[in-house]
């Protein structure tokens, strides 16, 4: 299997380096805990001395693929999470295009790159405009359907697997077989011919795709249920741009005894609507509003973001932030779109 320089510096790295801390995104969703467990699975299994440092606490349907003690968490164990950085010889970004991504730890990782000895630092990545001045090697690619997908391309590709899945762990192999899953939200999005291709490679290593499934996609709470019904029904606005949009306020989440994950793939929902053509939806967190977007065809959502959002993303599915009350957010939303669909 033929690799590129960038893998082959990657491995040069690795193999050069002990303690490997593996930074995963702010906010996680199934692909940067699909991609940061699976290389934290590769690395264990050269002998390698990884940790995955992530801001704060993922959705608990993903405890099924963490091993134990493998994860800190910054917001819970700070001064765990700094001594791994100050330890470290090599950092690891995944599944995000620079490393403001990874939320407050961000400055910890940013002093680490600049001091002297400093570790070395790589990201591998499918997202837009990757920040390669902050990297060693640089692993970018936006025709994947996930950063999981990325990964097991680039592992295919290192010395001691020689292209053959049979020498991944397998634990890894499922790792980023649920990223794949999740990025692509159950094969709806964001899919290409290699996508398939790698996900049966990934099954005929002997991970068993349907009990992923069920873990991620039908271990969700009854008031998780009750709250997706109270949005469509009461909360759902279409206008008529194609364009559908909810809210999700902080009173409706203690309503609904809301905990993070439970609005996972809600986004998705109203675009099964022939007539809708773009969805968001506004998330209340403390001092800011989540801004989550969805399209189909040539509907780029990566633009509105960029534009009006704070954020970006890819064509179809990007995501942002707002710094305004969830009341006013409707308003703002639906003049932005009038100017963005003139």
């Amino acid at each position: 299997m033929r690799t590129t320089k960038a893998e082959e510096k990657l491995n040069d790295l690795i193999l050069k380096s002990s303690n490997i801390v593996i930074f995963g995104h702010e906010n996680p969703d199934g692909d940067s805990i699909g991609s940061a467990v699976g290389m934290y699975h590769y690395l264990t299994a050269l002998g390698k001395h990884p940790h995955i440092i992530i801001h704060s606490r993922l959705p608990e349907y993903f405890n099924f693929i963490i091993p134990a003690g493998s994860i800190s968490y910054y917001v819970e164990d700070g001064e765990k999470c700094l001594r791994c950085i100050e330890e470290a010889d090599l950092m690891l970004f995944l599944d995000m295009n620079g490393m403001n991504r990874t939320g407050e730890v961000s400055a910890a990782a940013e002093a680490a790159r600049l001091r002297e000895n400093a570790p070395h630092c790589a990201l591998i990545d499918h997202h837009l405009n990757p920040q390669t001045d902050s990297f060693d090697v640089v692993i970018s690619d936006t025709e994947v359907s996930s950063a999981c997908e990325l990964l097991y391309h680039v592992l295919l590709a290192q010395p001691g697997v020689c292209g053959d899945v049979n020498n991944l762990p397998k634990e890894c192999a499922e790792a980023l077989l649920t990223g794949i899953l999740t990025d692509t939200n159950n094969f709806a999005n964001s899919v290409y011919p290699s996508t398939y291709l790698a996900v049966s490679q990934l099954q005929a290593r002997g991970v068993d795709r349907d009990a992923i499934y069920n873990e991620v996609f039908r271990s969700y709470s009854e008031q998780r249920m009750r709250l997706m019904g109270h949005l469509l029904q009461d909360n759902m606005r279409c206008l008529p741009q194609g364009v559908a949009y909810f809210t999700l306020s902080i009173a409706d989440k203690k309503k609904y005894d809301f905990v993070r994950g439970d609005s996972e793939g809600f986004v998705n929902l109203p675009l099964s609507i022939k007539e809708i053509r773009m969805t968001a939806f506004f998330t209340e967190e403390p001092g800011f509003v989540k801004v989550s977007l969805r399209s189909k065809g040539n509907v780029d959502v990566n633009d509105f973001s960029h534009k009006y959002c704070n954020g970006g993303g890819h064509k179809n599915a990007s995501g942002g932030r707002l710094y305004m009350p969830i009341d006013q957010v409707p308003e703002y939303f639906e003049s932005k779109v009038k100017e963005f669909f003139k």
